[in-house]
This record gives C-alpha cells, sequence and structure tokens, in this order.
C-alpha cells in the first residue's frame, strides 16, 4: 500500500496499517514533515519508551516522540 510516497508493508493480511498524520516536526523539519500521513512501524521497545517509528523522509524507519504525531482513521 502505498500513501504519499512511503511505502506501508501489510504483515498480516487482516491487519491494516496504522497511520498517523504529524503535529510537529519541531527540530526535524528534515526528517519530518508537519500535516503529513506516515505508516507506523511497530516497535515494542520504542512504544515502551513514550515513541513510534515512522517511515521518514529519509526513507528509513526512525523513532520519534508519539506527542508528535495522532492517529489517522480513514474509511
Amino acid at each position: 500500500m502505498h500513501l504519499f510516497g512511503a511505502m506501508c508493508v501489510l504483515v498480516d493480511y487482516k491487519m491494516l496499517p496504522q497511520l498517523v498524520v504529524c503535529l510537529s516536526n519541531k527540530d526535524y523539519p528534515a526528517s519530518i514533515e508537519f500535516g503529513k500521513v506516515d505508516c507506523v512501524i511497530f516497535d515494542e521497545d520504542a512504544e515502551g519508551h513514550g515513541y513510534i517509528k515512522v517511515i521518514d523522509e529519509s526513507s528509513e524507519d526512525n523513532a520519534y516522540s508519539s506527542g508528535r504525531f495522532s492517529s489517522v482513521k480513514l474509511p
């Protein structure tokens, strides 16, 4: 599934990708884009520390504070 130039990979065909929208790119203007919808990469360790991993503008998965994003639900 392609979204805005990023690729969301479904591990299980029954699972839907978790999507988030960036609310703040302060300190990371080259890495994450305000208002952009990104795919979340599940990472239990990152979540345990208040972070989420997203595929960012470098096309890499990096961890950012979860407060920078809000979940998106599509119909």
